[in-house]
């Protein structure tokens, strides 16, 4: 003969929580992550071709706090071809877009550098806004040893 438990406010709730999950999160529905919502925001859905950008990082940071950059476009930075703009994204930060370099033809070069956080070791990718309505990438691994952007409970 089978007991029967009580039923409590704790099965109740665990429960009601494992139904909302289950059908919050369903296993067939495929969605976006972060990093490509983002690079799709950027270029509005256009093709994200290979090339003309040429980023530098160190494939190993010791400390994620300090991650030297640059980034350089191969462009003639007149009027009628120019970089309009240059974002930097991450893959693993807690938000995507780690900065955005805004670019007129009187910058004379399209080369920019910074210094940016990384909260692990992740995949790193420059993409650089044409004038013409064009976007150009280049990505890039980058091994963190001490991670940065960490919450310290």
């Amino acid at each position: 003969m089978l007991k029967h438990k009580r039923l409590t406010r704790r099965h109740v709730i665990s429960g009601s929580a494992a139904a909302v999950m289950s059908m919050s999160c369903p296993i067939s529905r495929a969605t976006a992550t972060p990093l490509s919502a983002a690079i799709n925001e950027i270029t509005r859905g256009t093709t994200l071709n290979a090339g003309r950008v040429m980023m530098r990082l160190p494939p190993l940071a010791e400390n994620g706090n300090l991650v030297s950059l640059a980034v350089e476009v191969d462009s003639p930075m007149t009027n009628e071809d120019h970089v309009k703009a240059i974002h930097v994204l991450s893959e693993k930060n807690p938000l995507p877009l780690i900065i955005r370099f805004r670019l007129t033809p009187r910058a004379g070069k399209a080369r920019v550098g910074t210094n940016i956080r990384l909260a692990t070791s992740q995949r790193i990718i420059a993409i650089a806004e044409m004038s013409n309505g064009s976007f150009w990438s280049a990505e890039q691994n980058v091994v963190v040893t001490l991670a940065a952007c960490v919450d310290a409970g």
